[in-house]
């Protein structure tokens, strides 16, 4: 890249700038509303989503006595197979029963998520409710189904609980702050788009520099154009002339 065409992607850039700067104003505005316009949307609109989570440790001992390495090894084995249980039919069937929930097994697996902590034979029952009793109850009721399936299954001596439920004090989703902030800086980045296009597609000739990037011809001279209070002035002294006449 020559010299006269870096300079002129520098130039170009440059006025870009310029004319982003001429228009803070309104992609401020825009900004604005787009935060102000999210904010109420996610405040009052977006249905809210509480999450509660059970924790239970799987373990499964050859002797009684210890927990050996082989132990722990067939444990972690034992964890993935208890994450796609949880999910199971049977499993959210059971509850689904159990709780009274007038909901489908589909509705009730859609609320679930399963984690497992790297390392850990430490296993998360994660539900997602509209309702943060009902994600609750719900994670509970999964967990303690769910160590009777696997014992059952598996053959395990016992599967026990970590971490019972808790009721959850705040939403977990939308998160407006996060929602809101995202909201302003889209908007702006829109706004910009927006007059960086209009602007670039615009080829109208305005001042001397665009007919010499334009047109490649220098401009000799410049006519000014009339200025209103010009015209208002020559308008009050042909109307004084009249009248003097």
């Amino acid at each position: 890249m020559d010299k006269k065409s870096s300079n002129k992607i520098e130039l170009e850039v440059k006025d870009l700038f310029l004319m982003l700067i001429r228009k803070i104003w309104l992609i401020i505005l825009i900004v604005l509303l787009s935060a102000s316009g999210t904010y109420i949307v996610n405040k009052f609109l977006l249905t809210k989503y509480y999450t509660s989570s059970a924790s239970v440790y799987v373990i499964s001992r050859q002797e009684d006595s210890r927990t050996t390495f082989s132990d722990i090894q067939m444990s972690t084995q034992l964890t993935k197979d208890f994450m796609i249980l949880v999910k199971s039919r049977p499993v959210t069937e059971e509850v689904i029963d159990k709780l009274d929930l007038d909901i489908t097994h589909s509705e009730l697996a859609s609320m679930i998520k399963v984690n497992t902590p790297q390392d850990t034979r430490i296993l998360e029952i994660i539900v997602r409710n509209e309702d943060p009793l009902d994600a609750k109850r719900i994670a509970d009721a999964l967990a303690e189904v769910s160590k009777e399936r696997m014992v059952s299954i598996m053959g395990m001596d016992e599967v026990n609980t970590f971490e019972p439920a808790s009721i959850p004090k705040a939403p977990s989703s939308p998160d407006i702050i996060r929602n809101t902030v995202m909201g302003g800086i889209i908007g702006g980045i829109a706004i910009s788009l927006i007059i960086i296009t209009v602007n670039t597609l615009n080829d109208t000739i305005r001042t001397s520099e665009d007919i010499e990037n334009y047109l490649g011809i220098s401009t000799l001279g410049i006519i000014p154009l009339e200025d209103e209070k010009v015209k208002e002035y020559k308008k009050l002294k042909t109307s004084e002339a009249a009248a003097i006449v």
